[in-house]
């Protein structure tokens, strides 16, 4: 393979500079030979990239559907990783967006096919996306659809369970291997965060370590989700203390796709999460060594008062409708249980010094058990600083679990991302609110940046039309289902139906089945299977209805399959603890939290109807208007694309 797809001449110009104009001349002259399009938003996009990897800057990228703006960040960091002989990291929105962009039709695949050009792009996933030997092995024996997970058990690769030398290993148990696994039956199998991969013993035959030595020998980039990179800052200190190599390799450039969403991943990644059920687990391990009789009474005293501790979460926790996470209401008598608990942990930590320097404990186990203590006690100390606190309950079949994280990601991020002397990508279609791109800057604690934005190329006031009822009752869920009913019928299907929240999506679904209207159409709802798999069928089967939550973002369906998007409601923030902290740090809850994370995510539904100069279709908002000074759709319409008027929808 060619290192650099044009002749480099270290004498003449900078590495930027040179690349710059060979992609110049990729969009002017090579890709127009092949039949595409000549934007020139990509080559002011180009130009605008090229500061970026030249001084090693972070660069808001925020150019319209249209665009080409992906085309134009994987040949610059397909040119920089050889450059710089490490790999580039493409950080996406989340699981299904990596399936997007190395799909058979892709802009990689595009690049590989009419340039000639050997890209080697391999994906990262989150261990969430991978299965989990222990628990499936817990599944079918146990679960009620035992016979599943026996089948699931059955088609393992044989290296699985043969302890056989000389055997070659390659990784597997991807939820994509799994397309007709509901999310619920998948959850059953998948590994979870309370999952012990350091005593596990099938660690060394497991697909998601398998998948990590795979994608570590990267020479080009290395796809992976938000969440998965931010897991692997937050890591990467603790995973090298422990002797173990960190999520991703070293690289030299980061693009955060759909960067505007890089903040709630960047929390979710900084999170702790504590189960009295786990820690228990954990910390008796020390009783099946030789340890004095003193710090045997101080783990049966540990384990009595994290029992104590949950029982008070449950006690001062409040249900939060439409959520699954519980308001924790703090005051002093609960303050007074965890302080009690950390105090034990405290004395636990102090006597495994003294147990270590007496070598009777599994160096392995103790390194292990510390390192968990050092967890809870960082997270406990949250507490007691309250400004620095969010905090929620969430309850399950084996018992409730206490979430934990920071109020800021400024700091984190700043240290371990952002001073790190690399370019920084953030491209999306929605990076500004009014213009400005503050925002995202200030919630991510990003003072020097450069930024530009370019509007899409496309002509959508002749190819798109966007309507708003008029409610007689206010917008009923009765009112809006027989508007969804009317605009499918209008369309004979063919229509991408977005939803705020699962709960929403989950009542749709159980009322659509008594409308006789849309008998015979075809409805495919998220979590009823792999979401690249149901997206597949969606634009294989041209009059399909695809109701989904997490596909405002990123969706790429061109064509007749999706001429209809329907938003079902505005996509405010949820009521849940983390924007109930943000809006109580606000001195303007509506404008300074609520409205800006509306308008981001309603342009980008939106966008999810024009992906081609030839599409045509219509966009439906089914919001309801609020009352008093909060008049909402005069920023609805502010969003709307140049020349599209938001028309009332007559039923």
């Amino acid at each position: 393979m060619e290192r650099y797809p044009f002749e480099y001449d270290p004498s003449r110009s900078s590495f930027a500079q040179q690349a710059g104009e060979w992609i110049a001349d990729v969009f002017y002259d090579i890709l127009p030979e092949h039949g595409f399009e000549v934007r020139d938003e990509q080559i002011y996009m180009a130009f605008q990239l090229e500061r970026a990897f030249a001084d090693k800057k972070t660069i808001f990228a925020e150019a319209g559907v249209g665009t080409g703006k992906t085309l134009v960040y994987l040949l610059y960091t397909v040119c920089y990783a050889r450059y710089m002989r490490k790999p580039a990291v493409i950080a996406c929105a989340d699981e299904s967006l990596i399936e997007q962009l190395v799909k058979p039709e892709g802009d990689i695949a595009k690049l590989v096919e009419h340039l000639g050009l050997a890209i080697d792009a391999r994906l990262g996933k989150s261990p969430d996306q991978y299965l989990c030997l222990i628990k499936l092995e817990h599944a079918r024996v146990g679960d009620d659809e035992a016979g599943l997970f026996e089948d699931i058990t059955k088609e393992l690769p044989t290296f699985v369970q043969s302890p056989a030398a000389m055997q070659t290993f390659h990784s597997y148990g991807d939820r994509k291997d799994y397309p007709t696994l509901s999310d619920e039956q998948w959850n059953k199998i998948n590994w979870d965060s309370f999952q012990d991969c350091f005593i596990c013993e099938k660690r060394h035959r497991c697909g998601q370590t398998l998948s990590r030595d795979h994608y570590r020998r990267s020479q080009d980039l290395i796809i992976c989700s938000h969440d998965y990179y931010m897991e692997h800052v937050w890591t990467y200190e603790g995973r090298k203390r422990e002797g173990q190599l960190p999520l991703l390799p070293d690289h030299c450039a980061v693009v955060f796709d759909e960067g505007h969403l890089l903040e709630s991943a960047s929390q979710k990644a900084l999170s702790y999460k504590i189960k009295h059920d786990v820690f228990e687990e954990l910390i008796i391990r020390l009783l099946q060594n030789e340890i004095r009789e003193s710090l045997a009474l101080l783990i049966d005293d540990a384990i009595l008062q994290s029992e104590r501790m949950f029982a008070a979460l449950q006690r001062k926790s409040l249900v939060i409708p439409g959520s699954d996470r519980k308001q924790i209401l703090l005051d002093d008598a609960l303050l007074h249980e965890v302080n009690q608990f950390r105090g034990l942990l405290a004395s636990i930590e102090d006597e495994l010094v003294f147990e270590g320097e007496l070598f009777v404990l599994n160096h392995y186990q103790l390194r292990i058990v510390e390192e968990h203590l050092e967890m809870m006690q960082k997270a406990l100390a949250l507490f007691f600083i309250s400004d620095s606190l969010i905090c929620w309950l969430t309850e399950g079949k084996d018992g409730p679990t206490l979430s934990i994280m920071p109020r800021t990601v400024k700091e984190v991020l700043k240290e371990h991302v952002f001073d790190s002397h690399m370019p920084i990508i953030f491209s999306s279609a929605t990076l500004s609110v009014d213009g400005s791109f503050d925002y995202v800057a200030d919630s991510l604690g990003i003072q020097q940046y450069l930024s530009f934005s370019a509007a899409s190329p496309y002509d959508y006031a002749s190819h798109m039309k966007a309507f708003a009822p008029s409610w007689t009752f206010g917008g009923r869920f009765g009112e809006k289902m027989a508007a969804a009913v009317h605009l499918l019928k209008r369309t004979e299907g063919r229509a991408l139906i977005l939803f705020p929240s699962r709960e929403e999506l989950k009542q749709f679904k159980e009322e659509i089945a008594t409308y006789p209207e849309v008998f015979g159409m075809t409805f495919l709802f998220e979590g009823d299977g792999e979401i690249s798999r149901l997206i597949d069928l969606f634009q294989n089967d041209e009059a399909s209805i695809l109701c989904a939550v997490s596909l405002w973002e990123g969706l790429d369906v061109p064509g007749p399959s999706l001429s209809n998007v329907i938003i079902w409601a505005l996509p405010f923030p949820p009521q849940d603890p983390v924007f109930m902290a943000k809006r109580g740090s606000a001195k303007d809850p509506f404008h300074e939290v609520d409205l800006p994370y509306m308008l981001l995510r309603l342009r980008q539904g939106i966008g999810r109807l024009i992906r081609t100069s030839s599409d045509t279709g219509i966009v439906s908002i089914l919001y309801e208007e609020a009352s008093g000074s909060h008049q909402l759709r005069p920023y609805i319409e502010s969003v709307m694309p140049e020349g599209i008027l938001l028309e009332e929808l007559i039923l």
